[in-house]
């Protein structure tokens, strides 16, 4: 028999795996969102991983076209592939042939194929919040994986700019629970078009002009005036997209129809006075399907991308046949928030994926002992455990102490004696000895 050929164990670049603490913290994190998400009337809702691609592509633009992992056909893949996109390598056409499938890109393109799916039965205003992976073919770097998680609040069926308001408070709410400080920036896609059309851009290429302002943070006003040169703008029109930009005065700007409008629904969020929120024009959001308010979170304290980000969409539906539903959403992104945290040593101490207790003994009568005073403190609601293996008693320390669990309950012939538990705590040193069930009441008081 031919051996086993050993394969070097390894991730897809991009993925990452979590230990029990990691993933603890990140519980903390989804946890507190939720409970945020709960307060202001969200409910749950739940996707498949798998979307077809044709509900996915042409909502993100071209670049988030190309991010998109897609999932090749069952079976023989190839039998109905196009011979001549084969032969001519064209891996667009090619793609048509073998993959009708890929992970989601986002939550929010999902949401709407949902909302016109089940439209008989759900509630409008329909407000549902949603956390889970989402999976981007994006060049791995600090801040950004390939895949990650995000948790989504959205309102489908309401057009009022309330909505804008909550979903500020909402981010204001969730970032002071978990002690971040952060600015959260605001602007508008019609604001976004009229400017675009106020500095001379042609019709049909403001989108252009958005994507290219949306790296403003990335290569800087000079650069990006360069790109703006390529679509056709004088130096007089390049001058005042900048002078706008440095500014954010919109006054600069001559009036039209959709910029007053934009300025109108501007004006609303800012009379709102939501805390820590700021107007920055430059602020874009790449995505295509935003057609109103356009929302980031970015810390103040730590170097790290958005935090969160979101805003209005008034025609995502329509692509699925339904035009006559407008929707908001905003997301956080959880991997950035850990990042933060983690930096920023945020975290709460409580935070930890280890039982509050493990009874370690001295000999099998003593574990038989501990293992009935186990089973009485999960009973009682209490996370404990016990060393499965009769071994000596430092082995059994170093594995909680290994471990972090806080407290080491210790049996040995005088506490059977005794019925009774000496309780050390891992991080004095301090021992006392207690009743069964003196000790529960004693750990359930800690914090």
């Amino acid at each position: 028999m031919e051996k086993a050929m050993k394969i070097k164990p390894s991730l897809p670049k991009g993925m990452r795996d979590f230990l029990p603490q990691d993933v603890a913290k990140r519980s903390y994190i989804m946890d507190t969102i939720r409970d945020v998400f709960y307060l202001f009337g969200f409910q749950p809702i739940e996707t498949p991983v798998m979307e077809n691609l044709s509900t996915l592509t042409g909502k993100y633009g071209e670049e988030g076209d190309k991010l998109l992992f897609k999932v090749l056909n069952s079976g023989d893949f190839l039998s109905k592939v196009d011979e001549s996109a084969l032969n001519d390598k064209n891996s667009s056409a090619l793609t048509k042939s073998i993959a009708e499938k890929g992970l989601r890109y986002d939550l929010t393109v999902p949401l709407a194929r949902y909302v016109v799916q089940h439209q008989n039965d759900i509630t409008f205003p329909f407000k549902r919040y949603h956390i889970a992976p989402v999976w981007r073919a994006d060049r791995p770097q600090k801040g950004r994986y390939r895949e990650f998680y995000q948790c989504d609040a959205d309102i489908i069926g309401s057009s009022s700019l309330y909505n804008e308001v909550e979903l500020l408070q909402l981010y204001a709410a969730v970032f002071k629970r978990l002690g971040l400080q952060v600015n959260i920036r605001y602007n508008n896609r019609k604001v976004l078009l009229g400017f675009m059309h106020a500095i001379g851009l042609e019709e049909g290429r403001e989108l252009q002009g958005i994507t290219i302002l949306d790296k403003l943070d990335k290569i800087g006003i000079d650069k990006l005036k360069l790109e703006l040169q390529e679509l056709g703008l004088t130096d007089s029109q390049l001058d005042l997209f900048a002078s706008v930009i440095q500014t954010n005065d919109l006054s600069l700007l001559p009036s039209s129809p959709i910029l007053d409008q934009g300025i109108e629904e501007l004006d609303f969020l800012i009379k709102a006075e939501v805390k820590n929120t700021s107007f920055d024009l430059s602020l874009a959001r790449g995505l295509d399907y935003y057609t109103g308010g356009i929302f980031e979170v970015l810390s103040t304290e730590y170097d790290m991308g958005s935090l969160g980000g979101g805003g209005r969409y008034d025609k995502l539906t329509e692509m699925f046949g339904k035009s006559d539903l407008t929707g908001v959403g905003i997301s956080f992104g959880l991997d950035r928030i850990y990042d933060v945290m983690e930096g920023l040593n945020r975290f709460p101490a409580q935070v930890h994926a280890v039982p509050v207790v493990m009874f370690a003994y001295f000999s099998e009568a003593n574990q038989a002992f501990a293992f009935k005073a186990v089973q009485a403190c999960r009973e009682a609601g209490l996370a404990a455990e016990m060393y499965p293996d009769l071994v000596k008693f430092p082995k059994q320390m170093k594995y909680a102490n290994d471990k972090c669990i806080p407290y080491v309950a210790i049996i040995g012939d005088k506490e059977m004696e005794m019925q009774a538990y000496t309780l050390k705590d891992m991080q004095t040193g301090e021992q006392t000895t207690f009743s069964l069930k003196d000790l529960i009441d004693h750990l359930q008081a800690k914090p």
